[in-house]
């Protein structure tokens, strides 16, 4: 149905707003102002009641005249409403306007000059300036004022060229493997349930014993392949759940039998619920003594998961990582359901699929974990995933082999990348590097536009005074980690602190070392600077303290959001502070019979001490932290080594040395609390 609204039909019948306002309210219709719009039959309303009493008028006033041009007006307005609205004036200016534009592209679209937009704005209470965004409830009533017709232009997905993708036939969908996720609480035994599947140890080589990046392995069970997926339990790592619940077929929920339903255990349903994902449970830790079944397969049906024995839907597996006991069992009902499903893809293709995990290796340079969803991948072909794009130079499997092809449901690293993509990015195989580089340019620039922004410089350790102060309403974050994955989550996790009185926002996020770049966006947008997993170098620092950047290093996620947590509380009140002694640059390794390997160093800052803690820095990353073992001048036993000076040193358990490693020593010092 045509409508007109209020404004328009008051200057058309050549009075005021409130007087058209006050009719339909005496015609029992309500009108909120004189933006709103009005029905056919309601404006007929208003014309009628107008034209009627302009008659009378012109009858005692005019006798003899001819039709006046108000009644002219009444008859025109009739058929304005009637053909939609726009009068035929009109019609042939209906212009496209965006949901939101700048004052100047305004002011270019309807062929006025920028000052007599801004005129129009001025009336209007906005005083905007050439380059601010207006929205379009603003542009449509300045065109209204200039008698010029609008709407909103309707926003459609840009077909990016390279990427359009073909139909599959139904004769080229082969059967392909299944890929499974690991879910469940922190601590439940899902790394530990895969060690017990794929015959690896991978706990032991994690800090804390907590997954802290998404893995992916392939396992073939009777001549069956299955990918399995281990994502993060910590309740940081949400973001990094649902983006493997996001490329699963199945989700395999880790609940521990003497545990029971936590709060991970909550999310990892509802992530995977959110995805339409089949759950098959496997309660872990049967073999324990003080277990209770029940109470699991009834806190389970609480959250919506009804097992079969319980008439429902989902499997329930007994299992126990340690003693293997149900193993074989869990891996049977994972081929039962991927069965079920007929999971199916096109081998013949380009490839598609997602990044699981993105890192920069100092040999291999931009490294990514990738799932292969469609199509078949192959050495040399030309890739795109987010904002980074190349030609595959290698492969290499979740077995650490190089491969020349990866079909439909497989996880390989892939080496040639122009950049680390971010995890979760979309992947496509492109005709050629011609397109993808295309691609990846206006991909950027899209980017570019979209980061500008920044807010108030602070500290943790001020944050709290700055809060009630009033002076800070956004925390500006940075955060550099050694993987994309540790990124995100981190990222997720500080933004969820956000409360009533700041708010927490995250700037820029990235893989690698801490970089003078990032300390001069720190001080730009006076932002907090924190790094997982990776140090800055001495340069670096040394220009944090020049700029007063406050940047903070960890080991342990949680270890983060508790300190900014604690200091938008005001609570901020750390009782041990690590200080850094000095570093040495390793020149030469020396391996030493029944001693390990001793690196030939050199002290580059500060002092190296026989009682410190240790630190391995390779590229930027944390490769090792432990104790020193040995600390030498010449053949002599040292207590320290001041800077200039060359030393042997010996890491305890750890004989990894290599040229160029950066040993950082340092301390934990007791800080006393005011």
């Amino acid at each position: 149905m045509s409508k007109l609204r209020v404004y328009q039909l008051a200057k058309d019948l050549g009075i005021s707003s409130k007087e058209v306002i006050e009719k339909l309210t005496e015609f029992g219709v309500e009108v909120a102002n004189h933006m709103s719009a009005l029905e056919e039959d309601e404006a007929n309303i208003i014309i009628e009641l107008y034209g009627v009493e302009d008659k009378k008028e012109k009858s005692t006033n005019h006798k003899g005249t001819d039709k006046s041009n108000h009644e002219a007006n009444v008859e025109n307005l009739k058929e304005t409403i009637q053909q939609g609205g726009v009068s035929s004036e009109e019609n042939h200016k209906l212009i496209l306007i965006p949901e939101t534009l700048t004052v100047k592209d305004l002011a270019e679209k309807i062929g006025k000059s920028v000052s007599e937009v801004m005129g129009k704005l001025i009336a209007l209470g906005i005083f905007a300036t050439i380059n601010q965004e207006v929205d379009f409830d603003t542009a449509e009533l300045i065109c209204t004022d200039f008698g010029i017709a609008i709407e909103k232009e309707e926003v459609k997905e840009e077909l990016e060229i390279g990427l359009v993708q073909e139909e599959d036939k139904p004769e080229d969908l082969k059967m392909r493997p299944p890929v499974i996720t690991v879910m469940g609480h922190v601590d439940h035994g899902k790394t530990s349930l895969l060690d017990a599947i794929r015959n690896t140890n991978v706990t032991s080589r994690e800090a804390g014993g907590i997954t802290q990046h998404i893995g992916a392995s392939e396992v073939e069970v009777h001549g069956n392949k299955i990918v399995f997926l281990d994502t993060p339990g910590h309740e940081a790592f949400t973001s990094m759940r649902a983006r493997g619940a996001s490329i699963t077929d199945i989700a395999i929920l880790v609940v521990a039998a003497d545990d029971g339903v936590m709060p991970q255990t909550k999310e990892a349903i509802n992530h995977a619920k959110a995805a339409n994902v089949p759950i098959i449970v496997a309660m872990n830790k049967i073999d324990k003594p003080e277990v209770n079944p029940d109470r699991v397969k009834q806190e389970l049906s609480d959250h919506g998961i009804l097992i079969e024995e319980w008439g429902g839907d989902t499997i329930l597996v007994p299992v126990s990582a340690k003693t293997g006991e149900g193993v074989e069992t869990l891996l049977e009902m994972i081929i039962l359901a991927a069965e079920m499903l007929e999971l199916k893809a096109n081998p013949k293709r380009f490839a598609t699929g997602t990044v699981i995990e993105a890192k920069l290796d100092k040999g291999r340079g931009p490294v990514a974990t990738i799932l292969v969803q469609n199509g078949t991948l192959k050495v040399g072909d030309s890739v795109v995933a987010g904002a980074s794009y190349g030609r595959i130079r290698a492969m290499i499997n979740d077995k650490g082999k190089q491969i020349k092809k990866a079909g439909p449901s497989t996880a390989v690293e892939i080496l040639g990348l122009s950049d680390a993509p971010e995890a979760g990015d979309l992947f496509h195989a492109v005709k050629e590097d011609k397109i993808a580089r295309q691609i990846v340019e206006k991909r950027k620039v899209k980017e570019r536009e979209e980061n500008l922004n920044a807010s108030a410089k602070v500290t943790l350790e001020d944050l709290f005074k700055h809060i009630q102060e009033g002076s800070v309403k956004e925390l500006n974050i940075i955060v550099k980690a050694d993987v994309q994955g540790s990124v995100e989550a981190v990222k997720q996790s500080l933004v969820k602190l956000s409360n009533e009185e700041v708010k927490v926002k995250m700037i820029h996020g990235g893989v690698g070392a801490i970089t003078e770049s990032d300390i001069k966006l720190a001080s730009a947008s006076n932002a907090i600077i924190i790094g997982f997993n990776v140090r800055p170098s001495t340069a670096v620092e040394n220009l944090a303290e020049r700029e007063n950047i406050d940047l903070r290093t960890y080991r342990i996620i949680y270890e983060a959001i508790a300190d900014v947590e604690a200091a938008m509380k005001g609570m901020l009140d750390p009782v041990y502070k690590e200080v850094v002694l000095g570093k040495t640059e390793i020149r030469a390794t020396f391996k030493v019979p029944g001693i390990g390997t001793i690196g030939g160093a050199y002290v580059l800052n500060g002092k190296i001490t026989r009682n410190a803690k240790v630190r391995l820095i390779r590229d930027g990353i944390v490769i090792h932290e432990g104790e020193m073992s040995s600390l030498k001048r010449f053949k002599d036993d040292a207590k320290e080594v001041a800077a200039g000076y060359e030393c042997g040193v010996g890491i305890a358990n750890y004989n990894d040395l290599k040229e160029g490693d950066i040993v950082e020593a340092f301390i934990i010092e007791e800080v006393k609390r005011v």
